[in-house]
């Protein structure tokens, strides 16, 4: 598989390259990875890059985004932190990677058994988590609860919540973002990894 040129990069719609994901997700469900000479790719990136997505996600080790999306050096930008949040810094490298070096999309990506997401509902504090922790705060206080819900079902809801609302503020905090997406120049979903089958399940609100 060729790595992205600035061509195929621009050529790209945000439809296509949340197509180009799904198609990487289904190879790595069936275990069937695309044929990639890793270090001509490290030669052909040497001089510049041109990733067709910038994917926000938790750095749980099971949700590598290149693993779970089967891509290869130069196709895509990589931000993980805990509980998939969001931060001026975060916002600052989406806007890099999508006004600067063309990204057509950007994944805000949860999943199943979300550790971080656990420590919200449970109200954990513990040093310089407790401040991470409260930017899941408001995806526990927006599910719905009532009912009987298990603990896991619980956390289920709260982590697709905290995508929603990721994808939410990545609007209102970065007017250029914003714009570009009300322009159709880059699209924006949220999506659910399941740890349990390696299928990814992207929210219904695609906004290109």
């Amino acid at each position: 598989m060729r790595t992205q040129t600035r061509d195929t990069q621009a050529a790209l719609t945000p439809q296509k390259a949340l197509d180009l994901l799904k198609e990487g997700n289904a190879r790595f469900q069936a275990n069937l990875r695309a044929n990639r000479n890793l270090m001509e790719q490290v030669n052909i990136t040497a001089e510049g890059q041109y990733p067709f997505a910038v994917i926000l996600s938790c750095i749980d080790s099971r949700t590598s985004a290149e693993l779970i999306f089967d891509q290869g050096l130069g196709d895509i930008f990589s931000i993980r932190i805990a509980g998939n949040v969001l931060n001026d810094d975060i916002v600052g490298s989406m806007e890099f990677a999508c006004k600067v070096a063309g990204s057509k999309l950007i994944v805000v990506l949860g999943h199943s058994g979300c550790g971080a997401v656990k420590g919200a509902c449970d109200g954990v504090e513990l040093g310089s988590l407790t401040g991470l922790l409260r930017k899941i705060r408001p995806a526990v206080e927006l599910t719905e609860t009532s009912g009987e819900l298990s603990r896991d079902e619980l956390v289920q809801r709260v982590a697709e919540k905290n995508v929603e609302h990721v994808v939410q503020e990545v609007r209102e905090r970065s007017q250029l973002l914003d714009a570009m997406i009300a322009e159709g120049q880059v699209g924006i979903v949220g999506g659910i990894y399941s740890v349990q089958s390696g299928t990814i399940r992207f929210q219904d609100v695609f906004c290109a």
